[in-house]
């Protein structure tokens, strides 16, 4: 994947699947650590213990359209390849959480890309899950909630085309100005 919004989501997809109704979304970017960390956690069906090994194997996937998962995969081998980690620890019945970690100056790194895009289509795919994305750039943070959001909203469904095209604005300028400030 080009992107790692791409990355994200996918793995938000995945928690989707599994029925999660709450999903936090987490950056952090440590310039002086030359540490960048995304995290993703959800509150879904879990995965089994047996199927922790399995799940970053592209040739197992619990799918029944195709023979293989290549998005848990390919996330951590993007990590890897960019002298990063990758985790992911799950309990049966309580969620799920995916971390990966990447060195931000690394010749390898893919941009972050349409964050604000990745928002946008999981709140219109998915309005009935809330999300809370959260982005640290060097103690600056922008944090972005949805049922915050819904409860200001009211009547008006938080999918409705005039307001996702405002929440994506309202994100695209806040990551522009958490990036320039870092």
């Amino acid at each position: 994947m080009r992107e790692l919004s791409l990355h994200i989501l996918d793995v938000v997809e995945n928690g989707v699947d599994a029925g999660a109704g709450f999903i936090r979304i987490s950056i952090l970017e440590e310039k002086a650590k030359n540490r960048l960390t995304i995290t993703i956690e959800d509150d879904g069906a879990g995965i089994e213990d047996a199927l922790l090994e399995k799940v970053v194997d592209p040739f197992y996937t619990t799918r029944r359209t195709r023979r293989v998962g290549l998005g848990l995969p390919l996330f951590r081998e993007t990590s890897r390849r960019c002298d990063g980690t990758f985790t992911i620890t799950s309990r049966r019945g309580k969620g799920t959480r995916v971390e990966a970690g990447f060195r931000l100056d690394h010749i390898d790194l893919p941009p972050l890309g349409n964050i604000a895009g990745c928002i946008s289509a999981l709140i219109a795919g998915h309005p009935e899950v809330d999300l809370l994305y959260t982005h640290r750039v060097n103690g600056r943070e922008f944090r972005f909630d949805t049922r915050e959001i819904k409860s200001e909203l009211e009547e008006v469904a938080i999918n409705e085309p005039r307001v996702l095209k405002y929440l994506d604005g309202v994100i695209r300028k806040s990551e522009a100005q958490i990036e320039t400030a870092g």
